[in-house]
This record gives structure tokens, C-alpha cells and sequence, in this order.
């Protein structure tokens, strides 16, 4: 499975760079990351719920960062392994500042096993891909409430809360939405949808009135 990307920062790279080094940081940002602590300055540990369709599970793993040129570009290997599976993988990033922006670039290779394996390849690459980038997107939310403190007495000029697990699922949803559903069957797809939840809704109101006139 080969994973690769782009995404724009609003901030200088030392910035970045200084954020992408720091587990607490990185504890906050990355999506169903219950631990993370730092073993050395290029390994850390720690431990990562993750869903990929029907199949969910804990992961204990480790990231071995290596070929660090700050604030440049890095190497990164990962390795998780848990009762569903593993997750193994390695790639590259590099940081490339443009008119004060960061633009960071990243491309690499994971495999998967296990029963996180079976659910397809294509459905596991999509939901990578979405929890990478809602990682980055949640990366540069808190740099920006970093860079703008509030004024004493004053709320945050930029609000950073973390990815609720709720937000993380609805993202992967919207983006498995995206990649298997054409565009001109949207409409219909999300209709249904709408309309299979109403029901539920009903059903379980016409119980509660049951129950409340026995």
C-alpha cells in the first residue's frame, strides 16, 4: 500500500518541525492516540486505537525517526501490532517553506496483516489516507492557536480542541464516501441514509409510547 500527499501549513517550518518532534504535540493531533512517550530523541512508544471498517483494535507500536536534516526533511518508520493485526511502514517528508507557509510533502509504504487486513486493501488505504490528513489538518489548528495568544483576560484568538473520536469516524466516513460513491450518487445515497435514520428515530419513539402506556 503506497501512501503519498501534500499539505500547506500556515506557519514557518522550524515551527513545524519543532511540533512534528514533540510526542505531546503529536499526542493531540494524530487520530485514536491514547500514548505516546518518547524512548530517545528519533524513537518513540505508544499505544493507537484504530478503525477500519468493521474492525477495531489496539495497537502497541513504536516510530524510529532516522536521516534527520532540520528542519528539512526526515525518515520514518513505523511498526503497530495488536490483537487485529499490524501495521508496518516506512516513508519520507520533507518540509519546504514558501512565503512564510510550509508546505510539507510526504510518500512511503505500509503493509498490513491480520483481520485489520481483510477488509481490503482499497478500504485501508482510504482510511490511512484520511487519518493522515485529518492529522495534519488538527496539526495546524494547534500551531495557530499557538502563534496567536490571547490577550490577557481574553479568549484565544484561535481555538484548538482536539479531534473527538466521533469527528475522526465521520471524517473517514465522508472521505470512503468520496472515493467509492460517484459524485451523481450522492444525493441519493445520503437521501436513503436520512431516511433509514428517521425511521429508526420513529421506531424507537412509537417504543417508548408502548412502554409508557403499559
Amino acid at each position: 500500500m503506497e501512501l503519498q500527499g501534500s499539505y500547506t501549513f500556515n506557519a514557518p517550518r522550524e515551527v513545524i518541525w519543532q511540533a512534528l518532534m514533540d510526542p505531546d504535540v503529536l499526542a493531540k493531533i494524530l487520530p485514536g492516540v491514547q500514548k505516546l512517550e518518547k524512548v530517545s530523541d528519533t524513537e518513540f512508544t505508544g499505544i493507537m486505537d484504530v478503525r477500519i471498517g468493521p474492525v477495531q483494535g489496539k495497537f502497541n507500536g513504536k516510530v524510529v525517526l532516522s536521516n534527520l536534516e532540520a528542519p528539512e526533511r526526515f525518515h520514518m518508520d513505523v511498526d503497530g501490532r495488536g490483537a487485529a493485526g499490524f501495521i508496518k511502514g516506512g516513508g519520507d517528508a520533507t518540509l519546504e517553506e514558501q512565503e512564510g507557509k510550509t508546505v510539507l510533502t510526504y510518500a512511503g509504504q505500509a503493509q498490513v496483516g491480520g483481520r485489520i487486513a481483510n477488509v481490503g486493501q482499497r478500504l485501508v488505504e482510504t482510511t490511512a489516507k484520511s487519518i493522515i490528513s485529518q492529522g495534519l489538518e488538527s496539526l495546524d489548528r494547534l500551531v495557530q492557536a499557538q502563534l496567536q495568544p490571547a490577550a490577557e483576560g481574553e479568549a484565544p484568538a484561535v481555538a484548538y480542541t482536539p479531534p473527538s473520536e466521533m469527528q475522526v469516524a465521520l471524517g473517514v466516513a465522508r472521505d470512503v464516501l468520496d472515493e467509492y460513491i460517484p459524485p451523481e450518487k450522492r444525493p441519493v445515497v445520503v437521501a436513503a441514509a436520512g431516511a433509514l435514520v428517521a425511521l429508526l428515530i420513529a421506531a424507537f419513539i412509537a417504543w417508548l409510547l408502548s412502554e409508557d402506556a403499559s
